[in-house]
């Protein structure tokens, strides 16, 4: 997976007020999640825009509020490419990944983005772009190929996960589909449901014309 380096500003002003003004001077605002798990009450210090937020007894998560500049994102975000993100703020350097990301609905600009913290020991789960390769038996017997799931859900170290997972048809037939429980990698798993068809060879109307003559 490529790397993205990406600077950000600790954000301590916050609420809608606060946000609307980050917003119309061309920043947007971030929340780095995933960081250090900590006992309640935390007396620890604390960076420049982070806080400690309760996730169940007695136990809550440090989180950082940011702020990033909509042109230093633009390559980041608005590419078919999955990144490493390497977010240096307030002096320090954490690796991340983007979470989720959300749009203003009518103008589609954006509003948000979260991030989530990553190690080269925590195993995290990420979609990642599917890549088809090889020539299907199917097709070349008339059929076409269709590909159901653009996307699949890869859980494994950020420095194992993929660009694209890359699926190879050289076999699969007419009439013939391919499941996510068909799928195996040495290097990382993938999560979503087993029965999932992520593509198949479907019969054309030639192809079900040529069957039809050859009995």
């Amino acid at each position: 997976m490529k790397t993205f380096q990406l600077h950000a500003e600790p954000r301590t002003a916050l609420g809608k007020k606060a946000t609307k003004a980050l917003r119309a001077s061309g920043m947007v605002p971030v929340v780095l999640n995933g960081g250090e798990v900590v006992t309640l009450p935390y007396n620890g210090k604390l960076l420049e825009g982070q806080k400690v937020v309760p996730i169940e007894d007695g136990k809550g998560i440090i989180t950082t509020d940011l702020a990033v500049s909509n042109e230093a994102v633009r390559k980041l975000i608005y590419t078919p490419d999955v990144f490493a993100i390497e977010l240096e703020f307030d002096g320090v350097k954490r690796m991340a990944v983007i979470k989720d990301l959300q749009f203003q609905p009518v103008k589609d600009t954006l509003l948000h983005i979260d991030l989530l913290e990553v190690s080269d020991t925590k195993p995290v789960v990420i979609e990642i772009p599917v890549k088809i390769e090889g020539h299907a038996e199917g097709v070349k017997a008339g059929g076409k190929l269709t590909l159901s799931m653009k996307k699949l859900k890869v859980k494994a170290i950020y420095t194992q996960i993929p660009e694209r997972v890359v699926i190879n048809v050289d076999s699969l037939g007419l009439g013939k589909a391919m499941q996510v429980g068909d799928l195996h990698y040495d290097d990382f798993e993938l999560v979503n449901a087993k029965n999932a068809v992520v593509c198949a060879v479907q019969l054309t109307r030639a192809a079900r014309g040529a069957a039809a003559n050859a009995q």
